[in-house]
């Protein structure tokens, strides 16, 4: 299930995007969710799981695109589909005519793609 990002959900947060290759630094997580918290063309999403959050999206409108910022899916649930399952479940909680990955998410998104298309 995807789940809006309030306030109280910032420690896994920060926890889920730690394990974003740029975003290892407490400080840069720290503006990271600074920008989520504070920009209104900035979305951040959590998926859970049963009880646990184990998976992260977030995205930055422009205009109807979603522009991919971050996806992350904890180590110990990878391999399950579930970045997959947060890209076909964004569309229902936040109006986009599109989506697209940036740079720093390039070659998961890619990798969910392939997974979609064999399926």
């Amino acid at each position: 299930m995807l789940l809006r990002y309030k306030k109280s959900f910032e420690k896994i947060s920060m926890g889920l995007l730690s394990f974003m290759p740029h975003e290892k630094d407490v400080k840069k997580l720290l503006e990271t969710i600074h920008e989520y918290e504070t920009n209104p063309d900035w979305h951040l999403f959590l998926w859970k799981k049963e009880d646990d959050f184990v998976g992260l999206i977030g995205v930055r409108m422009e205009g109807t695109e979603a522009v991919i910022q971050h996806l992350s899916v904890n180590p110990s649930h990878r391999g399950e589909g579930l970045g997959q399952e947060m890209l076909q479940k964004l569309p229902s909680v936040l109006p986009t005519t599109s989506l697209k990955p940036s740079k720093d998410v390039e070659s998961f998104y890619a990798k969910c793609q392939t997974k979609k298309e064999e399926e």
